[in-house]
């Protein structure tokens, strides 16, 4: 074993004491075309908070939040991950390049993507109340990570080569070939970790942009709580095509990380796939697209290679194996978590319009073959304050599928050049498409009648279901109206100990457990006063965070809000922001051992906060 020591890593061999000072995917398909990331500019001053107005009824289940942590300026708090022995890692993404100030463990600023852990406590043994982390007010404590408890812990920054270890560079993404450096990627996302041994495994963090990509860090913690790095690699996704803005994720019942695809779709409730996806002036001008074929060349990237989850199968090897599950559908994969059934799985959409899906597989930890869900939500009849406005859930099934026949699909779109490219036509799927295959079209339609160049004519098969999932979903009565669907998770012990009656957790009862869902903004069409979601905008761009009862089978049925934000009225604009003592866009969700959940902003606040939860019912 290597015992290379990060170069960020510097502390005495002294006991940690308890202290009081402490994406995140936000990629949007259908928000327009962005163009290079420039540097993050000087945050403005925030204006005097005005009185906060009498906030509405949060229903039975109102409880309680601390705030654990802030992360500094301009960043998202991501990659929330609670390791069996209670320890927490947590990201920096994208934080402002301008911060200067050195947290005094890795006596280091914060100004490009990080991973990390908050060092010298164990969230498995927590007290019953902590203290609130203080809302940052100094310069110097804006561009830290502030804590309530333990301390915060550098593991690894963008670029870092762990004193050669890594010559490419942490989170830096090449071509496929491993020529060229195409994106020095600051948005690290999902982390998962393996324990391999007492106080020792491997921690797997997504890097969000696109081109994406996930690293592997072995990590070792010594008898003080503090960590070194001694091993670290950047898996090797060239086998399939390379990946694209590797956003949350999960770990599966049986130890394998499970990576989320956002952001590739390019799409919106009422398209497909955009046919700008070869448009040559969309490959020059959008910085994105361009870098997607630049990572393929000389070959031209097949859309369709890319939106799935993504499962590392063999984790611990030297060489990582990497399968893309097609079954569970092509989308802005936000989450997708497994219950503890192995076979049943829930995904979020993170997208205007979007739907939350569900997986059956055919084989327990075999997620190759099986049936792909969606949603279709009935709201509760009278109501819509997003605080207390539940829905009952029913499941419309879409279709059934498997990796090896969907990719036989997919390869039917390799090769399409810019040269191919046909203005007010498409070589991908179009809405002709999927609306032939809704209607049980016995072909599918003619190039003249808005069918894509490659299917125009062909027998009628189910390759909308996995790869314009959304789009068929919604044509098969589906709920195509949640805004910004970010994580799902579940606790492994608590679900298999209320929905299957095992004795999972010491010494607690657990009669009922919950899938939690956040939700970042709760707005567009969940407040537009048409179909299924008609929610007022009470709340809006502050979100809030919803859940739902598993029962047998780890079915669900009905979803309620847990908690919500919160908006005042500024004293200097009039406008509405959101409370800086409630949520703020809360993106990802962790649920603990004892019910608690951890909650990370990607919002508007001048520090995100990472929460930690109390529902009053757990």
């Amino acid at each position: 074993m290597k015992s290379n020591t990060l170069k960020h890593v510097k502390y005495s061999a002294i006991a940690l004491a308890v202290t009081l000072s402490m994406t995140a995917c936000s990629l949007e398909g259908d928000d327009g075309a962005d163009g290079v990331q420039g540097p993050v500019g000087e945050q403005g001053p925030v204006g005097d908070q005005g009185p906060i107005g009498e906030q509405g009824p949060q229903g039975d289940n109102a409880g309680t939040l601390t705030r654990i942590a802030t992360v500094p300026l301009g960043a998202e708090v991501t990659g929330i991950f609670l390791s069996e022995e209670g320890d927490l890692f947590f990201n920096v993404q994208h934080p402002s390049g301008t911060n200067t100030a050195t947290n005094s463990v890795n006596e280091m600023p914060i100004n490009t993507g990080t991973v990390g852990v908050l060092a010298g406590a164990n969230f498995n043994n927590l007290p019953v109340t902590l203290p609130n982390s203080p809302v940052p007010s100094s310069d110097e404590e804006k561009q830290l990570v502030m804590t309530a408890i333990g301390q915060y812990q550098v593991l690894g920054q963008t670029g870092d080569t762990f004193d050669a270890d890594l010559p490419e560079g942490l989170g830096h993404i090449y071509t496929l070939d491993g020529a060229e450096l195409v994106l020095e990627n600051d948005m690290p996302d999902f982390n998962g970790f393996i324990s391999t041994a007492d106080n020792e495994g491997y921690l797997f963090s997504n890097w969000e942009e696109l081109p994406g990509g996930m690293s592997r860090m072995k990590v070792e913690k010594d008898q003080f709580g503090m960590w070194e790095v001694t091993e670290a690699m950047m898996l090797d996704f060239s086998p399939v095509w390379g990946t694209a803005a590797n956003c949350f994720g999960s770990m599966s019942p049986w130890n394998t990380p499970l990576t989320s695809e956002e952001w590739v779709v390019n799409s919106s409730v009422d398209t497909t796939t955009s046919p700008s996806w070869n448009d040559p002036e969309a490959v020059s001008t959008n910085a994105r697209l361009g870098r997607m074929w630049q990572m393929t060349a000389p070959d031209a990237p097949n859309p369709y290679n890319y939106g799935y989850i993504a499962e590392v199968t063999e984790p611990l090897a030297d060489e990582p194996v990497i399968v893309k599950h097609f079954t569970m559908g092509r989308y802005e994969h936000e989450n997708s978590t497994v219950m503890p059934d192995g076979k049943t799985v829930y995904l979020s959409q993170d997208d205007t319009g979007g739907v939350l899906f569900k997986f059956v597989a055919d084989t327990a930890e075999d997620l190759s073959a099986g049936t792909l869900y969606g949603a279709k939500l009935t709201q509760d009849a009278g109501q819509n304050d997003p605080a207390t406005t539940g829905f009952t859930v029913e499941w419309v099934e879409l279709a059934s599928g498997d990796n090896m026949t969907i990719r036989a699909w997919i390869d039917e779109y390799n090769g399409i050049g810019t040269d191919d490219y046909v203005d007010g036509q498409s070589s991908y799927i179009t809405m002709a498409d999927v609306q032939a295959w809704a209607d049980g079209d016995a072909n599918y339609p003619s190039v003249e009648d808005g069918g894509s160049s490659v299917t125009a004519g062909q027998p009628m098969d189910d390759r909308v279901v996995f790869l314009e999932s959304r789009a068929a979903a919604r044509l098969k009565g589906a709920t195509a109206e949640w805004r910004k669907l970010e994580g799902i998770s579940i606790n492994q012990k608590r679900a298999q100990e209320a929905v299957e009656g095992v004795d999972t957790i010491e010494g607690e009862v657990v009669q009922n457990a919950y899938l939690y869902i956040g939700i970042a903004d709760i707005d567009n069409t969940m407040t537009d006063g048409e179909g299924d979601m008609q929610l007022s905008a009470r709340v809006k761009d502050c979100g809030g965070v919803y859940r739902a009862r598993l029962e047998a089978g780890y079915n669900i049925s009905r979803i309620e809000p847990v908690v919500m934000g919160g908006t005042y009225r500024s004293s200097l604009t009039g406008a509405e922001r959101c409370d800086v003592n409630q949520l703020s866009q809360p993106d990802n969700v962790i649920v603990m051992n004892d019910g608690r959940i951890l909650i990370g902003e990607d919002g508007f606040q001048e520090n995100n906060t990472l929460w930690m939860y109390e529902p009053a019912n757990k």
